[in-house]
């Protein structure tokens, strides 16, 4: 959404304050404590996978991939509909989002549902954020309320593992992004309307990086801006404007991986405004992005991305 990089313009002066106090958090511990900064580089690098025609298409930030289909919605405005594709970017369908949503910033699949993650606050005033469930074949629906333990937040990245269990990633300009799930562990199919509280359970930051792709230089290789986890439920990518970042989970446990685990970063292609990614079922890592006010973005693909990743570690 092309409003809020006037808010995010104040993290090129919040970039040395994310970055001082991330060199200082403890990796591993539980909390709000526990930072992961440290990464390996991986030469890897994207290929164009198709391109969208669709001008719906123009802001893509959520994504899920089965295999033979590809879901994407776009953030605030455009979020009312899930666009389905084949894997020649062309349009096969939509499936109308029933609970009107404030501002879809990503997307997962669980029990064969998709899950909406309607968490975007950029001016930071929600209440109350929301999940909903969709079925993606009816276009049935419910949503499920949530609100932070500790004031409103800005978040586009959702993360669910084979558990079930739904990890929010927040995206902060000034601050290490926060780690929450649904107090008690609840999983997604124990969730009520709600509201259900959310309990903090850890941080991530990142360093600057150089690499291009940003709407706004250096900062935007700081902000979380999307994630995925793999089929297999063992490796957990979350992406900044610029780079990825793919942790081992070898028990799959999200949070001790974001929190415990050193990542290997691979670049993100230059694109105008990152912020979805999602893997395939056979281990690749598709990455879409936001037009911003340009011509429409491939949708991008790195090849055996899971394979980056040693679980053996």
């Amino acid at each position: 959404m092309r409003s809020k990089l006037a808010v995010l313009a104040l993290a090129v002066v919040g970039s040395a304050v994310v970055t001082a106090a991330s060199a200082g958090a403890a990796p591993g511990s539980s909390g709000s404590a526990g930072s992961s900064t440290g990464s390996e580089a991986s030469d890897a690098r994207f290929e164009t996978l198709c391109t969208p025609t669709d001008p719906g298409l123009a802001e893509i930030s959520g994504l899920v991939s089965t295999g033979e289909t590809i879901y994407a919605i776009g953030d605030s405005g455009t979020d009312d509909e899930v666009w389905v594709l084949d894997n020649q970017c062309q349009v096969t369908g939509t499936v109308a989002v029933p609970p009107t949503p404030v501002d879809v910033e990503d997307m997962a699949m669980a029990g064969g549902r998709l899950w909406l993650s309607d968490t975007g606050d950029n001016t930071k005033v929600r209440q109350q954020v929301s999940l909903t469930g969709l079925d993606p074949v009816t276009g049935a629906g419910a949503m499920h309320l949530l609100t932070y333990p500790d004031g409103p937040h800005d978040a586009e990245t959702l993360l669910v593992g084979h558990d079930g269990r739904p990890v929010i990633v927040t995206k902060e300009i000034l601050a290490a992004s926060g780690i929450y799930r649904p107090a008690g562990g609840a999983t997604l199919d124990q969730l009520g309307p709600g509201p259900a509280p959310l309990q903090r359970i850890g941080q991530i930051a990142y360093a600057p990086t150089d690499t291009p792709g940003s709407p706004m230089p250096v900062a935007g290789s700081i902000l979380v801006t999307g994630g995925a986890v793999s089929a297999d439920g063992r490796v957990v990518a979350v992406r900044t404007y610029t780079d990825v970042y793919l942790y081992p989970a070898p028990d799959g446990d999200i949070a001790a991986a974001l929190t415990g685990a050193t990542p290997v970063r691979v670049p993100m292609p230059d694109q105008p405004q990152g912020e979805a990614i999602a893997f395939t079922p056979d281990g690749d890592l598709l990455s879409a992005s936001e037009a911003n006010g340009g011509p429409l973005p491939p949708i991008q693909v790195l090849r055996g991305a899971t394979g980056l990743v040693d679980l053996g570690a």
